[in-house]
C-alpha cells in the first residue's frame, strides 16, 4: 500500500496535465488583435495544423507527455475551423455631399471675374481656361456679366445640373440676355463643375463661334425727298450739316448661322426730309466736278418752287446767300421790262459795236461785235450790251427797271432762302450797267434759278427747300405775252446764240451771262429752264458764260 499511493499521486497529476493540454487545444481561438506583423498574419491553431490527440499510457505507471507542435505530428482527424454562416456588414463609401456649394462657389467666381477660383472647380478644366474666358470678354467687349442661378436638379446620384440667366453688357450694344446649364459630376470623391464651351454661351457648343461686326453706316441729319441718303460727294454739305455723318453699327452674330443676337440702335436724333431729289443733285454735283473754279448749280422744280438741288463749292452757302454781279444773265429782267413798256419781241433795234448813251458812258459789245440793226429777239440772243443799254435809256427811265425787278422777279429785300437786289440809278450811267446786270445789280444762283423758273411757270415763286415750308413771299405772275415772248427768246439763246455751241440738249431755253469784276476775271453765268426744271449755273471768276457755265449746265442736264 505504501508504494502504491505514490503511483497514484503521479496518475492523478499525469490526468490533471492532460485534461489542462486537452482544453488548450480544443478551445476556440480567442478574437481581438493579433500580436503578429499585419504583412505576417498568424495562422489559427485549427485551421493550419491537426490537433494533437492525448497521449494514452500503453500501461499503468507510464507518464503521460504532450507533443510540441514543432514536431511531426501524426495524421489524423482534421479539427475545422468555426465558419459564420453570415457575411459581416460591409461599411458604407463616403459621400461627396451637397453639389450646391460647388455651383454657389462658381457663380460667385465668374461674377467677380475670378477665372483662377474657377478653373479649381472645373474638373480637367483646358489649360488656356482662363484665357479663353479673357479673349471671349475682350474681342465682344463684355464690360460686366450678371449671373442668376435656378434650382439644382439631380438627375442621378452623382451629377447635377443647375439652368441659369445672365445678363453680360456689351459695350456699345447694351443688355445681351443669355441662358445656359452648369453641369456638375463626382470626380475624385468630390463635386466638379464639368465644363464646356457652352457654359460660356450656348452658341459655342460643337464648334460654333460669336462675332462682334462693325460697319460705318451713313446717318444724315437731312434726307432727300425720296426718303434717303444724299449721294457721295453731294456739294450740298453747307445746307445740310451732317450730310456725311455716319455712325458705327454693330451686330453680335453666332457663326456659321449668321444669326444676329443683338445689334445696335441708329442715333435717336431725327433726320429732316428735303425737296431734294437724289438723282437731281447727284447729277449738279458731277457736273461740277470740272468746273476748275469755285462753282454753284441750284435747280428748282417749276411747279412747285421747291429746291431739286444745290452743289455748291463756293463757300458759305454763296448759291443761296451770295450777292454776284449777274451780268448778261440779268437781262431777262430787262427784257421783261423792255416788253412790258410795248417793245415787241420782233421788233427792229440796233446792235453797234458801241453805244454811248448821251451825256453818259459809253458801252461796247463783248469782242466789239458789231451786228447792225437787229429783232429784239436777236439782240437779246447774242447779249448786245449796246441794245440794251440804249433800250433802258430809252424806255426805263424813271426807276422803271429797279421796280420790274423788284416787283415782279425778288430782287429786293425778303424773307426766304435767295437774296438778290437792285439800287435805283444815280445817273444815266448806272441806268446803262445795271440793264447788263452790273452796278448795283446783285444776285445769288439761288435767285437767278427763280427768275428762270418765273419764265417758264409765268408767275414768280419764292424757293423752299423744306416740304410745305412757308416760301416767306406771295407768289407774283408775270404778264402771259411777257412771259410768252421771254420763253422764245431764251429759246433763241440755245439754238442760234451765246450758248449754241454748248451741248445743251433740244429743249432748253436760257440765257448766258458774262459779268465784269474789278480787279478779276469775269464770273461766269448761265440760267435757264428745261421741262420742270430752273436753273442756274455759275463760276466765280470762270470767264464766258456761254464757254464755261452752259456746257456744265449740258452736263448737268443730259445726266438726268
Amino acid at each position: 500500500m505504501r508504494n502504491r499511493w505514490p503511483l497514484a499521486m503521479v496518475t492523478v497529476v499525469a490526468v490533471i496535465v492532460f485534461f489542462g493540454v486537452y482544453m488548450l487545444v480544443a478551445a476556440p481561438e480567442p478574437q481581438g488583435p493579433s500580436s503578429h506583423a499585419a504583412d505576417d498574419p498568424a495562422p489559427t491553431l485549427a485551421a493550419s495544423s491537426p490537433a494533437v490527440p492525448p497521449a494514452v499510457p500503453s500501461s499503468p505507471g507510464d507518464p503521460v507527455l504532450a507533443v510540441p507542435s514543432s514536431f511531426p505530428s501524426t495524421p489524423g482527424p482534421q479539427v475545422q475551423p468555426v465558419v459564420p454562416t453570415t457575411a459581416p456588414a460591409t461599411q458604407p463609401a463616403a459621400q461627396p455631399g451637397d453639389p450646391g456649394p460647388v455651383a454657389e462657389r462658381y457663380f460667385a467666381a465668374w461674377r467677380l471675374s475670378d477665372f483662377t477660383g474657377m478653373a479649381a472647380l472645373v474638373a480637367d478644366p483646358p489649360p488656356d481656361f482662363a484665357d479663353r474666358h479673357r479673349r471671349f470678354a475682350s474681342e465682344l467687349r463684355i464690360a460686366s456679366v450678371s449671373l442668376s442661378p435656378g434650382p439644382l436638379s439631380r438627375p442621378g446620384a452623382d451629377s447635377a445640373e443647375v439652368p441659369f440667366q445672365g445678363v453680360r453688357q456689351v459695350t456699345g450694344l447694351g443688355a445681351w440676355p443669355f441662358s445656359s446649364v452648369l453641369r456638375l459630376a463626382v470626380r475624385g470623391g468630390a463635386w466638379k463643375v464639368l465644363w464646356s464651351p457652352g457654359t460660356l454661351h450656348p452658341a459655342l457648343k460643337d464648334g460654333g463661334e460669336l462675332r462682334l461686326e462693325e460697319t460705318k453706316v451713313k446717318r444724315p441729319g437731312a434726307l432727300t425727298r425720296e426718303g434717303v441718303p444724299f449721294p457721295s460727294g453731294s456739294k450740298a454739305g453747307d445746307y445740310f450739316p451732317g450730310l456725311d455723318a455716319t455712325f458705327t453699327e454693330m451686330k453680335l452674330k453666332e457663326q456659321p448661322s449668321g444669326k444676329v443676337l443683338l445689334a445696335s440702335q441708329p442715333p435717336s436724333t431725327p433726320q429732316a426730309q428735303t425737296t431734294i431729289s437724289r438723282p437731281v443733285q447727284e447729277a449738279a454735283a458731277r457736273a461740277l466736278d470740272g468746273a476748275g473754279r469755285p462753282a454753284a448749280l441750284v435747280a428748282v422744280d417749276v411747279p412747285s418752287g421747291e429746291v431739286r438741288a444745290v452743289a455748291d463749292t463756293l463757300g458759305g452757302k454763296g448759291a443761296f446767300n451770295g450777292l454776284y454781279p449777274p451780268g448778261s444773265a440779268f437781262k431777262v429782267v430787262t427784257a421783261a421790262a423792255l416788253l412790258r413798256s410795248g417793245l415787241a419781241p420782233d421788233a427792229q433795234v440796233a446792235c453797234p459795236a458801241a453805244y454811248t448813251i448821251p451825256n453818259a458812258r459809253r458801252f461796247t459789245n463783248d469782242g466789239g461785235a458789231d451786228h447792225g440793226a437787229v429783232s429784239l429777239t436777236t439782240a437779246f440772243a447774242l447779249s448786245c450790251n449796246t441794245t440794251f443799254a440804249q433800250q433802258a435809256y430809252e424806255r426805263l427811265r424813271d426807276d422803271r427797271l429797279r421796280a420790274e425787278a423788284a416787283d415782279r422777279f425778288g430782287f429786293r429785300e425778303k424773307a426766304g432762302l435767295s437774296s438778290c437786289r437792285i439800287s435805283p440809278p444815280q445817273d444815266m450811267n448806272e441806268l446803262g450797267a445795271d440793264a447788263i446786270g452790273q452796278n448795283s445789280v446783285r444776285a445769288s444762283p439761288l435767285c437767278m434759278a427763280e427768275v428762270a423758273a418765273a419764265v417758264a411757270r409765268g408767275t414768280w415763286r419764292q424757293s423752299v427747300i423744306t416740304p410745305g415750308a412757308d416760301p416767306g413771299s406771295p407768289p407774283v405772275p408775270l404778264d402771259e405775252g411777257v412771259a410768252a415772248s421771254l420763253r422764245a427768246m431764251m429759246e433763241a439763246v440755245v439754238t442760234q446764240g451765246t450758248a449754241a455751241q454748248a451741248g445743251l440738249p433740244p429743249g432748253t431755253a436760257g440765257k448766258t451771262g458774262t459779268a465784269e469784276v474789278s480787279g478779276g476775271a469775269a464770273h461766269a453765268w448761265f440760267v435757264g429752264y428745261r421741262g420742270d426744271l430752273a436753273f442756274a449755273v455759275l463760276v466765280q471768276n470762270g470767264g464766258v458764260g456761254g464757254r464755261v457755265a452752259a456746257p456744265i449746265a449740258a452736263r448737268f442736264l443730259k445726266a438726268l
